[in-house]
């Protein structure tokens, strides 16, 4: 069975549009991209180029696609020669063709594709942005792991990585960093149903 792994750039206030330049996804007028720039340094990076060079296969959204699309193809470089390299199932509801090489797009019922997949052999699913396609596998229970790059800004508005109706759960931290800049690098696994209790008892 294959586990599906989110790898998320996230703001304090839970935004994960553009980080990564000013044009990266202006959607819904989103003008504060390439929040996440200026916040990295080399324990940072480790993290981010480690959770790249895992074995696995890319799963994502149309609209990360399609920013990627035209993108990684022509770079070169560790993270555009993994991603060149694997397998890319993408969740369409309009794309019927692509020339990245590796990419199989799901059309029709995309939750009930992706749950074949990740019941089936095969590497780990990872995903990148993709912050509408989240938001069905949140409602669906299908996030196995969140990897979180968490960064000290607050940006009030954006697409959000737990914008409703997702299915509550508990988490466990697996591994952790802090970044010199204040970015705080956290990897979570589901780990059952929330704990209830009351405070002050034990």
């Amino acid at each position: 069975m294959r586990r599906i792994i989110i790898n998320e750039h996230l703001s304090l206030d839970g935004v994960i549009q553009g980080p990564g330049g000013p044009d990266e996804d202006t959607t819904g007028g989103f003008e504060l991209g390439g929040w996440s720039a200026k916040y990295g340094d080399d324990i940072s990076g480790k993290t981010i180029i480690d959770a790249i060079q895992e074995d696995y296969d890319l799963l994502l959204g149309r609209v990360t696609f399609d920013i990627w699309e035209p993108y990684w193809p022509f770079q070169a470089g560790p993270i555009a020669d993994k991603f060149n390299a694997i397998k890319k199932y993408v969740a369409t509801k309009t794309r019927t063709e692509s020339s990245w090489e590796g990419t199989v797009l799901l059309n029709g019922d995309t939750i009930e594709q992706v749950k074949a997949l990740k019941a089936g052999d095969g590497n780990d699913l990872h995903m990148w942005g993709s912050a509408d396609f989240i938001q069905s596998l949140f409602e669906h229970g299908l996030v196995d792991q969140m990897n979180l790059w968490i960064y000290p800004v607050v940006l009030g508005k954006g697409k959000k990585l737990f914008a409703g109706g997702t299915m509550p759960g508990g988490f466990k931290l697996i591994k952790h960093a802090v970044a010199s800049t204040g970015l705080i690098c956290a990897s979570y696994e589901a780990n059952g149903e929330v704990l209830i209790g009351r405070a002050g008892e034990e």
